[in-house]
């Protein structure tokens, strides 16, 4: 298997991150690998490492929030999430907004510009990835998104924690706010559960209903680029943007709800599932070059952090408004 050594070296820096973890759990263990992933980050390394590096910090980190939910109960799950779309429609509004305002002031690219805003507003890389073929953007605008995303996704799992405490957030609270203000499901997962185990949870449910609004973002973007352009919306797939995991979130939530497995059981799942977080979190620190990120320009940074206070701050009223804060 082609991909075991980089999940070897992965799982290598992942076992003391977790260890660390449980000695300072107000850090928590995903932010230890990540930030030792970080700093090894520019060894040379051996080539055969990458393809598995490159599958932790995707498949791995997609079978974390699977087996997550076996600690889940499906009416805990609807209720959150429930909870949640309000907020969400806010930050959808407050990252478009902003995107289309800074952009045009930024004079970037309408495609950077979508990017960038579609990537703070629903799931960061995953958004980008989805939405590039759909309005057909060029390379170089797909990187710069990408990069700009990423740098804000290391920046949150750091600062969100800290700032939470500053606040005052309760769990849910806090939950709320990761959920719907940081950009990858990896750095929501991690900066949640570096809280506490209850915003980890409630901070993966909302970023999980969050993640869902890549169907009708992508679907909208896709038909109001067929009619600009004919070939702008060949190639377009509803199967490649629905993102399955969520389907195994929901199914293992369902399990959970059941009672088959029993209480120890599915707390054994749920456990392997926040390690399989630091596992994937090592893995994307490796792969993280910040020195590379920053050489992209200052625009894209810019736009990425208006769009990111936007949703941010519009996430914390909301909050407030409705007494959840």
């Amino acid at each position: 298997m082609k991909q075991m050594p980089g999940i070897m070296l992965a799982l290598l820096l992942a076992v003391p991150a977790w260890l660390l973890g449980q000695a300072v759990p107000l850090v928590g263990g995903p932010v230890f690998a990540i930030l030792l992933g970080i700093l090894l980050a520019g060894w040379k390394r051996p080539e055969s490492v990458e393809p598995g590096l490159r599958f932790t910090g995707k498949k791995v980190l997609q079978l974390s929030i699977v087996l997550l939910g076996f600690e889940m109960n499906l009416h805990y799950v609807l209720q959150v999430g429930g909870q949640s779309l309000v907020i969400i429609a806010a930050t959808l509004s407050a990252a478009f907004l902003t995107a289309w305002l800074v952009g045009r002031w930024l004079r970037l690219p309408g495609d950077t510009t979508i990017l960038i805003g579609v990537g703070t507003a629903i799931c960061g890389g995953s958004a980008i990835a989805a939405t590039a073929p759909v309005i057909g953007a060029k390379t170089q605008d797909v990187t710069y998104s990408i990069s700009t995303i990423f740098l804000f996704n290391i920046v949150a799992v750091f600062l969100f924690p800290f700032l939470g405490h500053l606040l005052g957030l309760g769990d849910a609270g806090f939950g709320m706010w990761a959920g719907t203000a940081i950009n990858d499901t990896s750095s929501v997962v991690a900066a949640g559960y570096s809280y506490s185990d209850a915003a980890g949870s409630y901070a993966t449910i909302v970023k999980l209903t969050r993640t869902l609004m890549i169907i009708p973002i992508t679907l909208a973007l896709g038909l109001y680029q067929a009619k600009k352009s004919r070939q702008a919306g060949e190639g377009f797939s509803l199967g490649r943007v629905f993102p399955l995991f969520v389907l195994g979130f929901l199914a293992a939530s369902i399990v959970s709800t059941s009672g088959v497995l029993g209480e120890t059981a599915a707390h054994f799942l749920g456990e392997t599932g926040k390690f399989c977080i630091a596992v994937a979190m090592a893995a994307i620190g490796l792969n993280t070059r910040l020195r590379e990120l920053l050489k992209n320009g200052l625009a894209p940074i810019l736009l990425g952090l208006a769009c990111w206070a936007a949703v941010a701050i519009v996430s914390l009223l909301c909050q407030h408004m409705i007494g959840l804060w």
